[in-house]
C-alpha cells in the first residue's frame, strides 16, 4: 500500500470530510494493520495487486484474533472508503471490497438510565466543591439534557451559548450544527460557571467548560467524571457519555417526543439511526403488558 496514498487519504478525511482527530486515528490504525498484513503475508507493497482475496484473508485472521464482527466491519468500512478514493483518483481499477460483505451483527439496545436515577443524580447527589464540582455537574447535565456527544461537549465554545433563544449551538460530525434547547436553569448555571470561570487565571475563553488549570477539557476526563457519578445512582454495567446521550433520546420518546424531532436533536443523518430508540420503547410497553394486563 504506497505511502504516498495512505497519506493522501488521510489528508482528505481531515480537511475535506472534517473527521475528527479520534476517527482519523481509527482509519490510520486500521489501514496500516492491513498494509503490514499484505507486506507480511503476501509481499504486496503497492495497492494495485490487492484483490478481495488478499481483504478476504486479512478479515479471517482478524476473527480468529477473536475480534468482534463491529470492529471487523468497521475495518471493512475503513478499506472500502479508502479504496473508493482511490479508485475515484485511478490509482487502482476496481474497488476490492466491493466483492465483500459485512458481517451481520446481533441486534444490541441501547443502555439507558432510569428517569428516577437521572432526578437522584440531579438533586440529590453531592458533586465536588469548589470549580471541580461545578465543571462535573455541568458536564453531566449538559450531556443529558442537551443529548450531545462527548466529543461535541468538549469542542463546545462560550460563543456557542444563544442566551436570547435560550438554546445550544452543537458542531456535530461532518461539521453538521444543531441547535439544541436549553432550560432557563441551566442558563443560569451558565452564568454562574462562567463568573467563576473569570477568577481562574489563564482560562481557556474559547471553550466554554475547563478543567482547574484552565485547561479545556480532554476526552478521558469527561468519561471518568460521568462513569464516577452514575455510579452513584445506578446500577447499569455501562456508565459512559454516550449512555446519558441514549437516556436524552429515550426518556424524550418515552414521554411524547417526535423520532423525527429526535433525530434532529441527536444530529442523526438518518431516520434509521434513531429509530433504533423506538425498540426501547417497544420492550417497556411489552413489560407494562405482561404486569398489569390479566393474560400478559
Amino acid at each position: 500500500m504506497a505511502e504516498q496514498g495512505l497519506k493522501d487519504f488521510l489528508q482528505y478525511l481531515k480537511f475535506e470530510k472534517r473527521y475528527s482527530p479520534h476517527t482519523l486515528t481509527a482509519y490510520k490504525n486500521d489501514l496500516e494493520q492491513f498494509q503490514d498484513y499484505i507486506l507480511d503475508q503476501f509481499a504486496l507493497e503497492e495497492i494495485t495487486p490487492v484483490s478481495h482475496f488478499h481483504i478476504r484473508s486479512w478479515l479471517a485472521s482478524l476473527k480468529d484474533n477473536k475480534q468482534t464482527a463491529r470492529t471487523i466491519n468497521r475495518k471493512i468500512s475503513s478499506l472500502n472508503s479508502f479504496f473508493r478514493y482511490q479508485l475515484k483518483h485511478s490509482r487502482v481499477a476496481k474497488n476490492p471490497v466491493r466483492q465483500l460483505q459485512s458481517l451481520r451483527l446481533p441486534e444490541r439496545l441501547p443502555s439507558f438510565v432510569k428517569e428516577t436515577e437521572m432526578e437522584r443524580l440531579m438533586e440529590e447527589v453531592s458533586f465536588d466543591e469548589g470549580f471541580k464540582g461545578l465543571t462535573d455537574r455541568l458536564i453531566c447535565e449538559l450531556l443529558y439534557q442537551t443529548g450531545m456527544r462527548r466529543s461535541e461537549l468538549g469542542e463546545m465554545k462560550t460563543i456557542d451559548i444563544e442566551w436570547s433563544l435560550r438554546q445550544v449551538r452543537i458542531l456535530g460530525k461532518g461539521n453538521k450544527e444543531r441547535l439544541v434547547p436549553v432550560s432557563p436553569e441551566m442558563l443560569e448555571s451558565f452564568k454562574y460557571y462562567l463568573s467563576q470561570k473569570e477568577q481562574i487565571e489563564s482560562a481557556d475563553n474559547s471553550h466554554f467548560l475547563v478543567l482547574e488549570s484552565g485547561k479545556p477539557l480532554y476526552a478521558g476526563y469527561i468519561y471518568k467524571t460521568v462513569k464516577r457519578y452514575l455510579s452513584l445512582t445506578t446500577t447499569l454495567k455501562k456508565k459512559s457519555p454516550h449512555v446519558l446521550r441514549h437516556s436524552f433520546a429515550t426518556h424524550l420518546l418515552n414521554n411524547g417526543a417526535n423520532i423525527q424531532a429526535i433525530k434532529e436533536l441527536l444530529g442523526h443523518s438518518s431516520l434509521a439511526a434513531t429509530q433504533i430508540y423506538t425498540h426501547n420503547n417497544i420492550e417497556k410497553l411489552k413489560d407494562i403488558h405482561k404486569r398489569n394486563h390479566p393474560r400478559g
